[in-house]
């Protein structure tokens, strides 16, 4: 497929790291000479310098015959105007822009039918509010995940002492809970991938990703670790898009404080939430935490616009004693020091903009993308088509589907019914299976196993 991604920033070069290995025709365009430069010493794609919507700049980047524009520069008007550019001169059949003001997402009919030429409008404030929501929604849990509108979910979480199944053989779960329907996609040991047997020892600190209904979400974590309490008192450090989602969404049903350095801004949250309380001081004034009572704080998530603010409020408020502490974290490598911080969970946007970026690339019917392990895993919910001569997956058994090494079948949905993968489960045409991927350089491997014959054309 040709690529052509315009924006050599954080997201951009993600992106370009990720398709150039998957045998695609990437080129990169940016007005910064110096980072096209050294993106081309690390990666075998093609740069272009200049303005990402002037028109001679896309020609000169392939625009004539490019399959899809991916516009994720840092301006969200050149990333609109790329795309009606694309579309008008070079009729580029897919375009995909990233958009972040709040302003422009608030009025859907520029971009309806008609207006500006977006295919795919990606908004990584809405998706870090939506990752966020469901962690508060799953004390205890690492990752929330959602497949198939949200009727199957992959949680990752962390095995403690005190989990019933933590020093017992994977297969031990069935008999703990016979009638909980749940499948454990991958144990990441040590940062290594294993691929769970039966007989697969869960061990302390093992991180495990498992697929479930969320009605059997809470159960499964209770195998792995004691049983944490619903969240109630939740503090968001900044104001922003993200916080005021945040506290909007959550206002309701839980007790929201949110505090904002800016104090225009901070007047102006007061009059848009109803039930939050909205605090003008620094999110790192540890008097005004104590004054907030931050020690009997569920969650601290800072979600300010500087890193640096965000990871020192977040560890100030652990160390006060903050249940759990969530830090937005843009720099990728800020996100690996905090790894072995007091930082509960660190939210990288770059991450969830990247696995709505790959669900628009990827081969094949592919519904939904999650880029996992700093990219070097990923799980996918794909669409069987065809039938059992022109599909390599329908009427076929999960244990017949030749997957690639370190892939495994997670769930399938059909409709609106969920089922769980077992050996013997078959997969039928128009399914969504769920599959988890520990090395994402086998992804070509699955993508294949999804095209469809021509004999079924």
């Amino acid at each position: 497929m040709k690529i052509i991604v315009l924006g050599a920033g954080q997201v951009g070069t993600s992106v370009a790291n990720a398709l150039a290995s998957e045998a695609n025709d990437i080129t990169v365009v940016d007005l910064n000479a110096d980072v096209l430069h050294d993106l081309q010493d690390k990666l075998d794609i093609n740069t272009v310098q200049g303005h990402a919507a002037h028109p001679e700049v896309l020609y000169q980047a392939g625009a004539e015959d490019a399959d899809m524009i991916l516009a994720v520069t840092n301006s969200d008007e050149t990333n609109m105007v790329a795309c009606q550019v694309a579309y008008t001169l070079f009729h580029t059949p897919t375009k995909v822009a990233r958009v972040r003001s709040q302003g422009y997402l608030d009025s859907p009919r520029i971009f309806a039918r008609g207006s500006l030429p977006i295919d795919v409008l990606i908004s990584p404030d809405q998706l870090v509010t939506q990752y966020i929501l469901r962690l508060i929604e799953h004390p205890g849990a690492l990752q929330v995940l959602d497949f198939a509108g949200g009727r199957v979910r992959l949680v990752a979480v962390k095995a403690y002492y005190d989990g019933p199944l933590v020093g017992s053989k994977l297969g031990a779960l069935y008999e703990h809970m016979p009638n909980i329907e749940v499948r454990v996609a991958a144990i990441y040991r040590q940062g290594q991938g294993i691929q769970p047997k039966g007989d697969t020892l869960i061990e302390v600190d093992d991180e495990v990703f498992f697929i479930a209904a969320p009605k059997d979400i809470r159960a499964m974590m209770s195998e792995l670790r004691k049983q944490e309490k619903p969240f109630k008192r939740l503090i968001f450090a900044g104001a922003g898009n993200i916080g005021q989602r945040l506290a909007s969404a959550l206002e309701k049903d839980y007790r929201v404080k949110l505090i904002e350095q800016d104090k225009e801004r901070a007047r102006q949250t007061s009059e848009k939430l109803k039930n939050t309380i909205v605090l003008h001081g620094d999110t790192a004034d540890e008097n005004l935490l104590l004054e907030e009572n931050i020690e009997n704080t569920d969650v601290f998530c800072a979600v300010t616009n500087d890193d640096e603010a965000n990871i020192l409020s977040a560890m100030l408020a652990k160390r006060l004693g903050a249940r759990k502490v969530m830090a937005l974290i843009n720099r990728g490598a800020y996100v690996d020091l905090v790894q072995s911080s007091p930082i509960d969970i660190a939210i990288s946007p770059e991450h969830a903009t990247i696995g709505s970026l790959l669900t628009h690339v990827r081969r094949g019917d592919v519904a939904v993308v999650h880029s996992l392990r700093r990219g070097a895993a990923e799980a996918i919910e794909a669409v069987a088509h065809g039938d059992e001569r022109s599909s390599k997956v329908v009427g076929r058994t999960v244990e017949e589907i030749k997957l690639p090494k370190g892939a495994s079948i997670g769930a399938i949905v059909r409709g609106e019914e969920v089922l769980i993968a077992h050996r013997d489960t078959m997969v039928k045409s128009e399914d969504h299976v769920i599959l988890f991927l520990i090395d994402k350089r086998k992804i070509s491997d699955v993508e294949k196993l999804f095209e469809v014959g021509i004999t079924f054309l």
